[in-house]
């Protein structure tokens, strides 16, 4: 992202955050959209994984929920 792009988007975070936000508010945002970035570029360049790879890594078994039948 150039200069001026980061410069506009922190503009636009700011411009929509409510007239009560505050700095923790603001550096909330600001990390979230970071972070949101990051994935997005990682999932461009196939740096991905499917549901049961995550699992396998995690020794996650997938169990129903009970409280969604």
């Amino acid at each position: 992202m150039t200069a001026t792009s980061v410069k506009n988007e922190a503009k636009r975070l700011i411009e929509n955050l409510p007239d009560t936000a505050s700095w923790d508010d603001l550096m909330y945002e600001i990390y979230v959209k970071q972070k949101i970035d990051d994935v997005i570029k990682a999932a461009d360049v196939g740096r991905v994984l499917t549901h049961d790879e995550v699992r396998k890594r995690f020794a996650m078994q997938c169990t129903p929920d009970p409280r969604l039948k």
